[in-house]
């Protein structure tokens, strides 16, 4: 069985189960059987603290020092302690909730940004809510009306579409704190993080074009998706440069059967292909080991994300590499200062990229 092969069928395993597990959240607070009779009064005994340290450990764990958040975690533990959120949100006014989100939550890319926005908002006392819309505008539209019934204080989203007139009126007649991330609606003019997609795609294909390749083939995600476009741009970019001629764009999902899908559609096999993202370029590559084409001595084929399964497919893949889980963190950091009500310094941040070489190209004689 061929590595790109392995690799997906890891991947479906873990979609099917993770989304029967929870469509909703991929991650949520868990701790022992609870003991219904402990109060924050309980905790603070337990701990030798006041209850306004155990409320500051709970509702913002920065403010105390690692000696105390451990005494009042062990406390809380040992008596099987929960907060009442209800509660305490009428108390405060504060939710503490941040809502997500994605288009797909079996996308492991996505996932390492939300993992990179949470370990920095949960540092500041925020739990999470994880929505995937399964790339639809729709459901995307039917999640965030859901989230907002939440009362999150803040969300991030990566966008499902190129337009989505619905979810636009909604955030202009509600008042959440809200950042894109690595995908935005440019129509909202809302603080965005991303990596720039159009350099990353013009600087690999370049790197083809000099090696030799005058055939190439460019296998696009959803239409019209920013990123998808930025890719494009970069792309066209390229091979207008160089006076490439022969080449052609083909559009489809950011998955490895739309990989897949295209690569068996094509009339002409060209020198070299370059994959929207990690997972069609394995599409790519596995189609055409099945067409009776070699990698990358007949084809070469490179993608965007840098993936961690993408350095031991065999061959390891060519890549442009987004720096996945900083985006997150990034993302994070400047939602959680617009929750503090701070200005932003920058409203469009944008990730430089780097071409990681691998084994998946070879030089055109």
């Amino acid at each position: 069985m061929h590595t790109a092969t392995k690799i997906i069928l890891v991947l479906k395993t873990f979609s099917k189960t993770f989304s029967k597990k929870n469509r909703w959240g991929i991650r949520a607070l868990k701790s022992k059987t609870a003991n219904n009779s402990a109060n924050i009064k309980n905790v603070a005994q337990l701990a030798g603290v006041s209850i306004s340290t155990v409320s500051r450990v709970i509702n913002n764990p920065d403010s105390v020092s690692e000696e105390l958040r451990s005494r009042v975690k062990n406390a809380i533990e040992k008596l099987g302690y929960h907060p009442n959120q209800i509660a305490r949100s009428l108390r405060t006014g504060s939710t503490k909730l941040i809502g997500f989100i994605i288009p797909d939550i079996t996308n492991p890319a996505f996932l390492m940004m939300v993992k990179g926005a949470e370990d920095f908002l949960k540092r500041k006392g925020y739990t999470f809510i994880v929505c995937g819309t399964d790339h639809s505008t729709h459901e995307e539209t039917k999640l965030l009306r859901a989230l907002l019934s939440q009362n999150v204080e803040g969300m991030i989203v990566t966008c499902s579409g190129g337009q989505n007139s619905d979810f636009s009126h909604i955030i202009h007649s509600s008042n959440v704190k809200m950042v894109f991330m690595d995908r935005r609606y440019e129509n909202l003019n809302m603080p965005y993080v991303g990596v720039d997609n159009a350099d990353g795609v013009e600087r690999i294909t370049d790197y083809l074009i000099e090696l030799g390749h005058r055939s190439l083939v460019y296998l696009s995600g959803e239409r019209n998706t920013s990123s998808a476009k930025e890719r494009l741009r970069g792309f066209m970019s390229s091979v207008q440069k160089h006076g490439i001629e022969d080449f052609q764009v083909m559009y489809g999902k950011f998955t490895f059967e739309s990989g897949y899908e295209l690569t068996k559609k094509l009339k002409k096999v060209p020198s070299a292909v370059i994959g929207g993202n990690d997972l069609v370029a394995l599409g790519a590559i596995e189609a055409l080991l099945q067409m009776g084409y070699s990698v990358p001595e007949d084809v070469s084929v490179v993608g965007f994300d840098d993936m961690f399964y993408s350095k031991y497919s065999k061959p390891s893949l060519t890549t442009v590499r987004q720096p996945i889980y900083e985006m997150g963190y990034t993302t994070g950091k400047i939602l959680w200062q617009l929750l503090c009500g701070n200005r932003i310094k920058r409203h469009n941040l944008i990730l430089k990229t780097e071409i990681v070489l691998r084994e998946t190209v070879k030089r055109r004689v």
